[in-house]
């Protein structure tokens, strides 16, 4: 039963949005666009939420930056421009893939195609000197290793 309850909670917990009631647009489109361009911009306290969930001051004061830009009439991608603008790149969920973020975007997978190479022919390796190994014996001994390992 407490497992049931939990797992309510957590699933209501997730529409949870900490929008105040004196935020909201009385215009019902621009306040749609609102919540689409805040569900695409961080919080720069939280760092892992949009500001649309989340409940820092400073989240707040960018929600309400927003809709003011909405309201003096600014396109969507003009509103996020301003906001990058002003709080940098980072306000983004979803970073641009130009200029330096392409760097980071491109470094993991890069790092991670180098260590499998790395661990193939380590692996390889090991294996050809083990096979090496096996071969350079002479019957003397291999005969005495065989004792050895009798014991």
């Amino acid at each position: 039963m407490k497992f049931v309850v939990l797992i309510a909670f957590l699933v209501s917990a997730s529409n949870v949005y900490a929008v105040e009631p004196h935020e909201v647009l009385q215009d019902k489109v621009l306040e749609e666009r609102a919540r689409d361009i805040s569900k695409g911009l961080r919080c720069p306290v939280c760092q892992n939420e949009s500001i649309d969930e989340s409940s820092a001051d400073l989240s707040a004061d960018i929600r309400i930056l927003v809709r003011e830009r909405l309201v003096e009439g600014d396109n969507d991608q003009e509103v996020i421009d301003f906001i990058v603008a002003r709080y940098g790149e980072f306000v983004l969920l979803k970073p641009s893939l130009t200029g330096s973020n392409f760097m980071l975007w491109i470094t993991a997978p890069i790092f991670l195609l180098i260590g499998l190479a790395m661990g193939f022919f380590f692996i390889r390796g090991q294996a050809a000197r083990e096979k090496n190994v096996n071969e350079t014996l002479s019957d003397k001994e291999k005969r005495k290793l065989e004792k050895i390992l009798n014991r």
